[in-house]
């Protein structure tokens, strides 16, 4: 009856964690020969952070992670377009946090193997294809090792193997023609700490977020992420992944971004190492399962990093087959059923931040309408509509606050799969 997993990343952590807490056997089988903290930062939204909360996740979230208390959107000379509250201080019954991705990953992994045993997660053994029958499906591993089980789940990322199975002629990711570099920096706190920031527009844009706490000194371990885009030949799409960054190549673009509260330039030059990745998503699939075989996480619905989402939607995508696994039972049914519940909503979230419909939409609606200088941003754009926008991608992402706060639990508590 066991499930197979590929992939410990976030959602195949998470899903393991789900499966053990629901009483079903699993096993994942990850490509790297040892897990390490690898990215930058990473949001986690209160839907999510409800569900870790549910797996016991709450002390260890605290520890790694900072309670996101504020967002906000300004334009690129530094003027504020929109603030709102984050997390509890929104009135989620549930916590924002603001988190470095390997930090996290390793969190979910100690905690698994701590829960489940050391042997629940198989490493250097990366997925190649599967097959599925009436009686299961088989995950095939590089080494040409064939693992049987009840169900397979992939979980292996945007470049997931399984997927390309599924969709051999579907080629490579997207490129939308921009590229984001990614770091760290020791930086001075703005706004109190736990506050987000998005700056600029969709051709040149920073984000920023602190992922630690304030020290006795006032600064914070900053996250940020600079954003330029570039003509869609360019070569920069033929580049490595992950590749570090020369900060020569973006840089000057930012040198006039000092303003009173945080001071672009410094936070730039402050980092250690700097990370350069193409911005790019895949085309919403028209289906994700093939028998007892079913795609989960960016294997399945990758999307730009615009939302605060990506995350956050494989964590609960291991909750939904969690629930749905309790419904049918560890059968091509249960993946039927999650998938029926999570694709429309990945899909629309994909589309959504695209078309500009995400959260940072309002950014180059000011640029286009003002150039960003403005004395009341009321008389750009009022502050109702921005209070709709801001609330149109909530409802979109599954974490408005009235509808998030009613929602009963995925999984209840002290639920079990029936042997």
């Amino acid at each position: 009856m066991t499930v197979l997993i590929a992939g410990a990343g976030i959602a195949g952590l998470s899903l393991g964690l789900t499966l053990h807490q629901i009483g079903v056997p699993f096993r994942i089988y990850e490509a790297t020969a040892v897990l390490r903290p690898m990215g930058v930062g990473i949001n986690l939204q209160p839907n999510a952070v409800r569900e870790l909360l549910d797996l016991g996740l709450e002390a260890e979230l605290d520890r790694i992670g900072v309670r996101t208390r504020q967002l906000g959107f300004y334009s690129k000379l530094g003027k504020t377009i929109w603030e709102e509250p984050r997390g509890t201080w929104a009135g989620y019954a549930w916590p924002q946090y603001s988190v470095h991705r390997g930090a996290l990953q390793m969190m979910l992994y100690d905690a698994l193997v701590a829960r489940a045993g050391a042997d629940c997660v198989v490493t250097g053994a990366r997925a190649t294809g599967f097959e599925t029958g009436p009686e299961g499906a088989a995950l095939i591993l590089g080494d040409g090792r064939r693992v049987e089980g009840r169900l397979l789940i992939a979980a292996d990322g945007i470049h997931s193997a399984l997927r390309a199975q599924m969709y051999p002629d579907e080629g490579e990711p997207i490129w939308n023609g921009r590229v984001l570099w990614r770091a760290t920096t020791r930086a001075p706190a703005y706004f109190g700490g736990g506050a987000m920031a998005m700056i600029g527009h969709d051709d040149l844009r920073l984000v920023s977020y602190p992922i630690s706490d304030p020290d006795s000194d006032g600064m914070v371990e900053m996250n940020w992420i600079a954003e330029k885009r570039f003509p869609l030949d360019a070569a920069w799409k033929k580049e490595d992944w992950n590749r570090a960054a020369d900060i020569g190549d973006f840089l000057p673009d930012f040198a006039d971004w000092r303003f009173d509260w945080i001071d672009v330039p410094a936070l730039i030059q402050g980092a250690e190492v700097v990370y350069e990745y193409p911005m790019v998503d895949r085309d919403p699939l028209p289906r994700w399962t093939d028998g007892a075989v079913t795609l989960m996480g960016d294997a399945a619905h990758p999307t730009y990093p615009v939302g605060s989402n990506g995350a956050s939607q494989a964590i609960l995508d291991a909750r939904i087959i969690g629930a749905r696994l309790l419904e049918h039972g560890i059968t091509p049914r249960a993946l039927e059923a999650y998938e029926a519940d999570t694709r429309p909503v990945t899909t629309a979230v994909g589309k959504a931040n695209r078309a500009g419909g995400g959260p940072d939409g309002v950014l180059q609606r000011v640029e286009d309408l003002c150039g960003g200088d403005f004395d009341d941003i009321d008389t750009v754009i009022p502050h109702a509509d921005l209070a709709a926008h801001a609330a149109r991608y909530k409802s979109i992402a599954g974490f408005s606050i009235e509808e998030l706060n009613a929602r009963p639990r995925t999984i209840a508590e002290g639920a079990r799969v029936s042997a």
